[in-house]
């Protein structure tokens, strides 16, 4: 699933393209996209019509469009939905599920194969749609409370990846780039946070934000083309990773094989070595 730096490539590609444009139609070629908005397809294309998006903005992984007036699209890209600004008269993306006809006579197209993610109408949601006002800030933002964060993680007693991954406590941060940030601290993915030192929790506060911040340098992560920008093109920060998909490679510190575990139904990537697994009535 896309993560922080991910959803923040196509909110820029968004906010070049299609800020101050009005959309002149709008078709739903697929109703399970618009799942979430309760009224269906035709409302939703209705009141999209001859509204002109004021803004591109994110929290997490969310993304959303105020519209003038005060409203929003909200936007969730799930597994493998794809923003795509095209010229008229090119061809349709594979899975197309909405597409916005613009002013300037360009697209700009949902597609999503899987069609996990979607789009709603968000009434009074231009600032912040109230459908995901319990979503935490993310590190990257520059009201983002450090020191807040902190006292959270610490009142939890959890794993400290479980927390990472926590979109109430912080939000943007997914497997990949928390596996990277728990690598670079180091810590294990199941250290208790009641145990965390306040030196290791700034450490690895500041490696989520370092590795985000080089992921999103580089277009984010693609490991396949069901993450692209609206220009279609993918990111390369994969080819940096040093924990996340690595398994039996070795590691970059100190040469052991990197480990693979089964992990809340995915899998956590772990250095046996920098890493050591928390002995027992540390968890």
């Amino acid at each position: 699933m896309p993560e922080l730096p991910e959803v923040e490539v196509v909110r820029m590609g968004l906010a070049e393209h299609v800020v101050g444009r009005r959309i002149e139609r709008v078709t739903v070629h697929h109703p399970r996209p618009v799942r979430r908005h309760e009224a269906g397809p035709q409302d939703f294309a209705d009141r999209l019509t001859g509204v002109t998006i004021a803004g591109a903005e994110r929290r997490g992984k969310y993304l959303w469009l105020p519209l003038e007036g005060g409203d929003a699209v909200l936007a969730h890209l799930g597994m493998s939905g794809q923003f795509l600004i095209l010229d008229a008269g090119a061809d349709d993306p594979r899975h197309l599920r909405i597409a916005f006809d613009l002013d300037d006579g360009r697209r700009l197209l949902f597609a999503d194969q899987r069609m996990f993610g979607g789009m709603s109408y968000s009434e009074g949601g231009a600032e912040l749609p109230p459908e995901i006002a319990h979503i935490a800030r993310d590190p990257l933002d520059a009201l983002f409370d450090p020191s807040e964060f902190r006292a959270r993680l610490k009142r939890r007693e959890t794993g400290v990846k479980r927390a990472l991954l926590d979109q109430t406590l912080i939000s943007g941060v997914g497997n990949i780039y928390a596996d990277e940030a728990l690598w670079r601290t180091p810590l294990h993915y199941a250290r208790n946070t009641r145990h965390l030192r306040t030196r290791e929790v700034d450490d690895l506060l500041h490696h989520v934000n370092a590795v985000m911040l080089e992921a999103l340098g580089q277009g984010g992560t693609s490991f396949d083309t069901l993450y692209v920008n609206v220009n279609g093109q993918s990111g390369y920060f994969d080819r940096s990773l040093a924990a996340y998909g690595q398994e039996g490679e070795p590691c970059p510190r100190c040469g052991t094989p990197i480990r693979r575990d089964a992990f809340m139904n995915r899998s956590s990537f772990t250095c046996p070595r920098c890493q050591p697994r928390p002995r027992h009535g540390k968890w």
